[in-house]
């Protein structure tokens, strides 16, 4: 573990999961923004192009009020250590091992970063007297491959179908923290968040990969025949929810789940020809079928969050992929990543 500044020790201080992953870099940045303390960690590992965590953890390195531990979440008496060392009362955990197709080689990937990191967690919480707020990453995932029909996916609707490894483990995460919650008493909020995008995104999401392949002159392989649906959530909406969800505890002893989205599906085709014009560009496309662990459509009703935090989405998706395309080519000029 990185030796840390002498900023340690501060109660007020959040601990950031994931915090060189693509949302954890945002939430910090945003975090600091407002004056709080962050202690960020993260094992860095190479799921996809380590530059680019690398990249993001020096942004957050030149921020004021960040320190930054390299740690693995799995790692449960150093992850308790650290939380007990610094005074740390509130968590928001992001760190898992993401991708459904991933999972397919590297099952045991996801039990040690989502299974047993997420107990890690739960355990350093329930041992930090007055602890206040554990906010953790569920996922849209865990629904399952349902209809999309006319109204959004509620949170009171059972999850009991996962159709992919990474859905069940952060279902599984869900039903542990329901337990702790009961058992020890201190307040929960597991947000299920549904395909974010943008700027310093994750090169395994499939608007990033097909930015890369479309300037590299490459053709694009759809799936679904491009008859699926995503919900896709821009990075700052996203924050706004995970900070409101953050400043507005559950009673003590209680979990809740919330959806966090941008309550907007989009199908596939129209977010590729949204890419293309970003772009400039038009994409050879091949079509495929569905692949193993992904679904249909996913539809965020976010009324709970709203009505919790005054959520309301901004960044249409036309605009948050001018403004990631702008970034890509900013990061990465007009050639594609190694």
């Amino acid at each position: 573990m990185n030796q840390m500044d002498d900023q340690s020790g501060c109660s007020d201080t959040i601990l950031v999961t994931g915090a060189a992953g693509f949302i954890g870099h945002a939430v910090s940045q945003q975090l600091i923004a407002r004056g709080e303390s962050v202690i960020g960690i993260d094992n860095l590992n190479d799921y996809y192009d380590p530059k680019l965590k690398a990249a993001r953890l020096e942004n957050l390195q030149e921020l004021p009020g960040f320190q930054f531990a390299e740690l693995d979440v799995s790692d449960a008496e150093g992850v308790r250590k650290l939380v007990e060392d610094n005074g740390v009362k509130r968590i928001i955990h992001l760190a898992a091992q993401a991708g459904v197709r991933y999972s397919i080689e590297n099952p045991f990937a996801y039990q040690k970063s989502n299974l047993e990191g997420h107990l890690s967690l739960l355990e350093a919480s329930r041992h930090t007297p007055d602890f206040e707020h554990l906010v953790y990453a569920s996922s849209s995932s865990v629904y399952g491959d349902k209809p999309m029909g006319g109204e959004g996916f509620t949170e009171e609707e059972p999850a009991v179908d996962p159709v992919s490894l990474y859905a069940a483990t952060k279902r599984s995460c869900e039903l542990m923290s329901a337990s702790y919650a009961k058992l020890y008493g201190f307040p929960q909020t597991g947000l299920r968040f549904f395909t974010v995008y943008g700027p310093w995104g994750r090169p395994d999401m499939a608007y990033f990969g097909f930015t890369k392949k479309i300037l590299a002159g490459e053709p694009i392989e759809v799936y679904g025949e491009g008859k699926m649906a995503r919900d896709f959530t821009y990075i700052d909406d996203i924050v706004e929810g995970i900070l409101g969800s953050l400043d507005n505890p559950p009673a003590s002893g209680e979990h809740r789940v919330l959806n966090i989205g941008d309550s907007r599906p989009v199908g596939l085709m129209d977010m590729i020809k949204a890419l293309e014009q970003a772009l400039g560009m038009e994409a050879e496309k091949i079509m495929r079928p569905m692949q193993p662990g992904d679904v249909t459509a996913t539809y965020a009703d976010v009324s709970k969050l709203h009505a919790l935090t005054g959520y309301e989405p901004k960044v249409m998706l036309e605009d948050g992929l001018k403004r990631f395309v702008s970034w890509y080519r900013d990061f990465y000029g007009n050639l594609p990543p190694d």
